[in-house]
């Protein structure tokens, strides 16, 4: 399990734990601690929308074990059942996610997965990957056993009480009762839009949130990767790319083939064409350039340590 390594860092886990215990503690505190779940509960279908909820929350609680897949993936098809067994079988020591790629494309970019079936982990809100392509049972029980050994040790996660009795969605009552916020219906309906390919409606729909709060994090980064799919929706991939090897000068062929890019899943190809754009050109043209490369750090997210070094690399760029 490669990430494992990485999370063995002592300030990294400190962290983290101490971010789940605080969680969990807040959750105690409220009265909305996690309840016992029915077996059924222990596998669940995720999407861009309630990702936050059902995977990064719930990691605070148990180790969430992600399964990207897609219907005309015969691995997948392979891969799949085992895991949902295993879930079962484990007895609420993790949960699985399954994420359709071909409906949620923009996690899928987020987690830079080039081919699927493929397996991440998501512990006290850090992800981590496990295995990619089809994997024997044994192979699967050895890194589930390491991750719940790192889970229970590093992060005090114990995971969840498992009820045979429990009616299915119990452990998902509060979250569900839980009063709809102000922006809700407008976030879920941009959601929609995005869902059915109405990338006009959804940038509406984010704008709408924005004029009353500014400030909202989730409309903002909807509304950045909104405006990325309305742009990238009419070009001809063959053509941007023949245009932008031509013409290096040309500040729009490079930046419409960034773009392309990072729909792609190729983000330091996006960043680091942007950046090469920004050192050979100046005035109107440079800022043209470095105000699209801020929008794209926008879509991919602050966090994110690829978005640190191009902001770093464009420092230089330009002073």
């Amino acid at each position: 399990m490669s990430g494992v390594v990485d999370l063995a860092a002592v300030k990294a886990a400190q962290e983290a734990k101490a971010k789940a215990e605080q969680a969990r503690a807040e959750a105690a505190r409220q009265g909305g601690g996690p309840g016992a779940v029915s077996p059924a509960d222990l596998v669940i279908d995720v999407d861009e929308a309630a990702f936050e909820r059902d995977v990064l929350q719930r990691s605070t609680e148990v180790p969430v074990v992600i399964d990207f897949w897609a219907e005309w993936c015969e691995p997948c098809k392979q891969l799949s059942p085992v895991l949902e067994r295993l879930a079962v079988e484990y007895n609420g020591r993790f949960l699985l996610a399954k994420i359709d790629v071909d409906a949620n494309q923009m996690l899928m970019q987020q987690f830079g997965i080039q081919g699927i079936p493929a397996v991440f982990a998501v512990v006290a809100g850090q992800a981590l990957p496990l295995f990619q392509g089809a994997a024997g049972e044994q192979q699967i029980r050895q890194t589930l056993d390491q991750l719940v050994q790192v889970a229970e040790q590093r992060f005090g996660l114990t995971g969840l009480t498992v009820d045979p009795d429990a009616e299915p969605g119990g452990g998902q009552a509060a979250a569900e009762a839980a009063p709809a916020g102000p922006y809700d219906a407008l976030l879920e309906a941009a959601v929609r839009a995005l869902d059915s390919g109405d990338f006009g409606g959804a940038v509406q729909a984010y704008k709408n949130v924005l004029s009353e709060d500014p400030g909202n994090p989730e409309a903002k980064l909807g509304l950045a990767q909104a405006e990325l799919l309305q742009r990238v929706g009419g070009l001809d991939p063959q053509q941007v790319r023949k245009d932008a090897a031509e013409k290096p000068a040309d500040v729009q062929a490079q930046i419409a083939a960034a773009d392309l890019d990072l729909v792609g899943g190729h983000v330091e190809d996006a960043f680091g064409r942007l950046i090469d754009t920004v050192r050979r050109t100046a005035g109107d043209d440079r800022d043209t350039v470095r105000l699209r490369l801020l929008e794209l750090f926008e879509v991919v997210g602050a966090d994110d340590p690829r978005v640190a070094a191009a902001r770093r690399a464009l420092a230089r760029a330009l002073f």
